[in-house]
């Protein structure tokens, strides 16, 4: 991993997990694999929380485990799975997918299961309408099945699936006192499971409950004492599930090609009608200006039967990430460089001469663009020489731009932008701490005053508690923030073009 990279890890878990599971979870990835003695050791943290530690980076999908250099009979070795860790750059973007999907039920499905890691179906159908009948008018609460109806439909679609079970072998807990950790297989890929996608039968019927907040301490332990018999009623329990992060990354590059081409074809696609029962002789024209598009989006094999239209991905995924750094490079350097790197992009190689006469910039100005370019490393200079030694008079000096090392350069600026906002938001929070705490025990009093059905005069002399200047700066703050959390996702969108340009170049194993 590059070094932006492991910075942003660092931050995310922070930001999500604290101090401790931060400083566990770098150290692993600097350290690639480790025991967790070693780990314990080197952290110079003590064993207890390591292990604390561990078990929420486990219980996210962030860490695996298997058996270490010894063999199966020494003790388990630990590494990270960095590509989760920076999955959670997405999760309000999976969140918004879920609930343009599927509702308001499906987001809040998607949101618990992204913050417990992996829930069971009953838990996660409980604890999602008792959120939702919260929010209802007095009288109203939302049933148990309407849940697990948009439970089915994400786990029909493969958004959620099923945690694949832990193999195990070895002595039982009696006997493993004084021996070795038992032999540990980390679990299989969740798609290597043949019932990833099969629903248990879960008994469980009725509807939200809706909690006072007088009742709440009493209730959350009436809950933990009832956890066992509960769960030992419902059916499923050991049948755990998680967010699939693959089928939502496939319906963001799906979502990405299809704005990109109605935004070049848009005329076409607001004359589609809305069913499908679409004239041979309208769907042809379609087909044609899809495959005779410059995009290449859309390619056409075979001639038998009319041929088979085919979309081709990687085309698709490359021309996203051209406009990208096209993009890119006109908002950093100006129209102008952005139209020399364009033509690069399309002629290949190109003199300095042959740049200033095609892109129609006075010699000087081509010039410094080029060499600004070059600088950055967003433009390379290939030198072919006539003769063998090399001498200037008689080489040729191309401009070039590769397309891959570039779409790389961009994503390690990328990762460190992102880092950049993070930085910014834990140091405005960490700033206004005192003021941040003492708005939610306010809020937090309003709510408990309004549930018990106090007085206008109460909840405003409550509200007066935050003078004119803090509200002030509380709206400041909050201004601030929600426009880092707007950059970072834009930001984010950037990189999921980027790294799926650049996984659809690499062979497949």
């Amino acid at each position: 991993m590059t070094a932006q990279e492991v910075r942003l890890c660092g931050l995310l878990l922070q930001e999500h997990f604290g101090d401790v599971v931060e400083k566990v979870g770098t150290h692993l990835i600097r350290s690639g694999v480790l025991t967790l003695r070693a780990l314990a050791h080197e952290t110079k943290l003590p064993l207890d929380l390591v292990k604390k530690s561990l078990c929420v980076l486990m219980q996210h999908g962030m860490c695996a485990f298997g058996a270490g250099r010894r063999g199966p009979a020494g003790p388990v070795e630990y590494h990270i799975i960095c590509e989760h860790i920076l999955h959670m750059l997405r999760y309000p973007r999976y969140i918004y997918t879920a609930k343009s999907l599927y509702g308001d039920t499906g987001e809040l499905i998607v949101e618990e299961i992204l913050q417990r890691g992996q829930m069971t179906m009953s838990s996660t159908v409980k604890t999602v309408a008792d959120r939702l009948t919260h929010n209802m008018p007095e009288g109203q609460s939302m049933d148990y099945s309407e849940v697990v109806s948009a439970f089915s439909r994400l786990v029909e679609t493969h958004f959620l699936q099923r945690c694949p079970p832990m193999a195990s072998a070895g002595s039982s807990s009696s006997e493993a006192v004084n021996t070795p950790l038992p032999v540990v297989t980390q679990p299989t890929k969740p798609e290597d499971h043949p019932e990833c996608y099969r629903l248990p039968y879960i008994n469980l019927t009725g509807q939200g409950k809706r909690r006072r907040s007088s009742e709440d301490g009493e209730a959350e332990q009436r809950a933990a004492k009832k956890t066992k018999t509960d769960n030992s009623e419902r059916g499923d329990e050991g049948i755990y599930w998680q967010v699939n992060f693959q089928r939502f990354h496939l319906h963001f590059r799906d979502q990405a090609i299809i704005s990109a081409v109605s935004c070049k074809l848009d005329q076409i696609f607001r004359a589609l009608p809305f069913s499908y029962n679409i004239a041979r002789p309208i769907l042809d024209q379609y087909l044609t200006l899809l495959v005779n598009d410059p995009m290449e989006f859309v390619g056409r094999t075979g001639d038998s039967g009319g041929g088979m239209y085919v979309v081709n991905l990687h085309r698709a995924l490359a021309n996203l990430a051209r406009a990208t750094l096209e993009s890119v490079v006109q908002e950093r350097f100006g129209s102008r460089s952005a139209r020399i790197f364009r033509l690069l992009l399309r002629k290949r190689h190109l003199e300095q001469k042959q740049v200033e006469d095609f892109a129609m910039v006075p010699a000087k100005e081509a010039k410094d663009m080029l060499y600004t370019l070059l600088s950055e490393n967003l433009v390379q200079l290939q030198e072919i020489p006539k003769t063998p030694d090399y001498a200037p008079s008689r080489t040729f000096y191309l401009y070039t731009v590769n397309q891959l090392p570039t779409a790389r350069l961009l994503l390690q600026h990328c990762y460190k932008t992102v880092g950049n906002l993070i930085e910014r938001r834990l140091y405005e929070t960490k700033e206004n701490k005192r003021l941040l705490e003492k708005s939610q025990q306010i809020e937090a009093i309003l709510a408990s005053l309004q549930a018990t059905g106090a007085e206008a005069a109460q909840l405003t002399e409550v509200e007066e508690m935050i003078t004119a200047p803090e509200r002030q700066q509380l709206e400041s703050l909050q201004h601030h923030i929600n426009k880092l959390d707007s950059s970072e996702n834009q930001v984010d969108e950037t990189i999921f073009l980027l790294e799926s340009y650049i996984n659809s170049t690499q062979a497949p194993p």
